[in-house]
């Protein structure tokens, strides 16, 4: 299992209310530039920086890893931690557009079906999973800053027989898929046509996204799915399973690979 017991210790740091110290989540801002140019700027805590970029990057459709083209990411020289410069070949040119995403809500207002089927074909037919197995998901995270702080989101990625391979933690449940994807990336993992993610929280249209264009055909949240999560897992043919808890799940979409 990949946990990073050095990147734990950013993730939180003490305050003190009532006269009683406690420990709150770290929030920091993040710069991804490529090339030299700043793309993208994401509130996040701080740990797996290039891994966030780099599965960003990926999610937005404008790095491919899995053709085999070169990528990298590591701190700037000149804001150390709060910059990441990637090194890597644009599939397209983004333009004029920028993005700048927050801890809650990833790429606010992005997100017409046709444009993440361009980054996102139909996904391959992946595992068959057993129901219970699914619901078992969110008990096999790891989640040390959530334990730490209660204010911290994980996405875990599960092989077919729900071993946990890598788990990530971050303020923001987009930022946590992005650092799991971007460690898939640089160990040469993609797609993921025989994994299974679990995330903590809810299940936005962004996760889902991100999910689908990492070729992962099963994604299990311990929330509730939103109307748009649950019609691009349909449309991509994604199996889409929320409220996995105390035994239970529900599915949404892809019946056809649970058990």
């Amino acid at each position: 299992m990949d946990v990073d017991e050095a990147a734990t210790r950013w993730m939180h740091v003490a305050v003190e209310h009532d006269g009683v110290e406690d420990r709150v989540a770290v929030e920091e801002p993040l710069e991804i530039r490529v090339g030299g140019e700043a793309l993208a700027v994401t509130m996040r805590t701080p740990g797996h920086d290039e891994e966030l970029a780099l599965g960003f990057l990926h999610g937005e459709g404008l790095i491919d890893g899995a053709a085999g083209e070169p990528v990298a990411a590591g701190p700037s020289a000149d804001l150390a931690h709060n910059v990441v410069e990637v090194d890597a070949r644009l599939r397209r040119d983004p333009g004029r557009r920028r993005f700048y995403t927050t801890s809650s809500c990833g790429v606010c207002g992005k997100g017409a079906l046709d444009e993440v089927a361009v980054d996102a074909p139909p996904l391959q037919q992946g595992p068959r999973v057993a129901r219970a197995l699914l619901a078992a998901l969110p008990d096999r995270l790891r989640q040390p800053g959530f334990a730490a702080t209660g204010g911290l989101h994980a996405t875990g990625l599960f092989d077919a027989a729900g071993t946990l391979l890598v788990v990530r933690e971050d303020v923001g449940r987009h930022n946590a898929m992005d650092k799991v994807v971007g460690r898939a990336l640089i160990d040469g993992l993609l797609p993921l046509a025989d994994r299974l993610l679990c995330v903590s929280g809810r299940l936005s249209f962004e996760l889902v996204q991100k999910a689908a264009v990492a070729g992962c055909p099963v994604l299990v949240g311990v929330g509730a799915p939103t109307s748009l999560a649950v019609q691009l897992a349909a449309d991509r043919g994604l199996t889409l399973c929320g409220f996995a808890r105390a035994g239970h799940v529900n599915v949404y979409a892809g019946s056809e690979r649970v058990a």
